[in-house]
């Protein structure tokens, strides 16, 4: 038998809204958020261990600051030197992925389930979830939404408030509505900023 579960993971519509297993599974998850999100940030140890039950798969080294939500949670996987700020929310209906040494900005959107055009369809509960992968080396500026199915390259830059609906590619600057690459990151964005 076909469960809806099965059929999300194939990029296939399926029921989210009167599924039971995926009710509970989204509610299992929604309490555990809840509690993440009353953690004093202090209490980093039990932070962390939280996390780890939530989240699909983590490396060793990771920051996710609260407010954070997601829909389920095993459905998340992140690289090793993973920082996330505040008021991001992960819709991982299907599978997200983050690569090593990436940074995320405030109030970001990770949305992997999506709904049909056709309002029949759409009313009766159905959606549909494609994958979103984030490579290594990746910063992601503040208020970006990353839609279903997308992929973003390593060593690339999403600025500030774009909306990617298309695959970005490795090494770039990319940024807008929609989010479209504006040029290479070169051997000169190297010497753009001094230390002090």
């Amino acid at each position: 038998m076909t469960t809806e579960k099965m059929k999300a993971k194939a990029g296939l519509l399926y029921d989210a809204n009167y599924d039971e297993t995926l009710l509970r599974e989204r509610t299992v998850c929604a309490d555990l958020i809840h509690e993440l999100n009353l953690i004093r940030p202090s209490n980093q140890k039990e932070r962390d261990t939280l996390l780890r039950r939530i989240l699909g798969k983590a490396k060793e080294n990771f920051t996710i600051i609260s407010p954070f939500f997601c829909d389920y949670g095993y459905n998340i996987e992140i690289g090793n030197n993973f920082f996330m700020n505040m008021n991001c929310v992960i819709l991982d209906d299907a599978l997200v992925t983050f690569g090593d040494n990436v940074f995320v900005a405030p109030n970001c959107g990770f949305y992997a389930g999506g709904h049909p055009l056709d309002a029949e369809r759409r009313n009766s509960g159905l959606e549909y979830a494609f994958p979103i992968h984030v490579g290594n080396n990746v910063w992601i500026g503040a208020n970006v939404c990353v839609l279903p199915g997308v992929t973003i390259g390593d060593n690339s830059v999403i600025g500030a408030g774009s909306v990617v609906t298309k695959d970005i590619p490795s090494g770039v600057l990319a940024y807008g509505n929609p989010c479209r690459v504006i040029r290479t990151i070169s051997e000169d964005d190297k010497r753009r900023y001094t230390a002090i």
